[in-house]
C-alpha cells in the first residue's frame, strides 16, 4: 500500500478540490455512441470451375446493366422463413428460363441487424442454388447498393 499525504499535500487537496461537487446520476450524459462498423466486403463474383461466364457478361452484370426478370424483396422477413422464399425464388425463376434477379436484403444499419444480409450470399451457395447460379455480384446503388445482389443464372438445358 502506498503512503499517506503529509499535512501540506492535504491541504493543497482540500484547496485544489474544495469547490468541486459530485454529480446526480440523471445529469451525467450518457456514454458516446460505439465507432461505426468497417463496410463489409462486396460479394465478389462467383464463378463455377470451368467458367461459364464472359468477362463482357461479368461486367454488364456488376454495373447493373443487365435487365432484372425478377425480384424478391427478404425486408422485414426472419431467417427461416427468408431461407425457404428464397430457395423456391430461385428454383421456380430457373425453371421459368429467367437469367437475372435482383435479391433486396436490406442494409441492416443498428446493432444485431443485416442478418439476412450476411447469410443469403451463404445460402445461395448451397448446393440446392448453386447448381442454378452462375454469377452473383453486389447491386449498383440504383438498385440497392449493399443492401441487394444480383443474380445470374445458368440457361436451362
Amino acid at each position: 500500500m502506498g503512503r499517506l499525504p503529509s499535512p501540506d499535500e492535504s491541504k493543497l487537496w482540500r484547496a485544489a478540490t474544495g469547490d468541486v461537487r459530485r454529480r446526480r446520476a440523471a445529469s451525467i450524459p450518457p456514454p458516446p455512441p460505439p465507432p461505426a462498423r468497417p463496410r463489409e466486403a462486396t460479394v465478389p463474383v462467383v464463378a463455377p470451375r470451368g467458367g461459364g461466364l464472359d468477362r463482357r457478361s461479368a461486367l454488364r452484370l456488376k454495373r447493373g446493366q443487365m435487365a432484372i426478370e425478377a425480384r424478391l424483396d427478404l425486408h422485414g422477413m426472419t431467417q427461416e422463413p427468408a431461407h425457404r422464399v428464397l430457395t423456391k425464388f430461385i428454383a421456380r425463376a430457373y425453371d421459368e428460363g429467367r437469367r437475372t434477379l435482383l435479391i433486396v436484403t436490406g442494409k441492416g444499419t443498428g446493432e444485431g441487424t443485416g442478418v439476412l444480409r450476411q447469410a443469403v450470399p451463404r445460402w445461395l451457395d448451397e448446393p440446392l442454388c448453386r447448381a442454378a447460379i452462375l454469377a452473383i455480384e453486389e447491386a449498383q446503388p440504383k438498385d440497392g447498393g449493399a443492401g441487394a445482389l444480383y443474380v445470374l443464372l445458368r440457361r436451362r438445358r
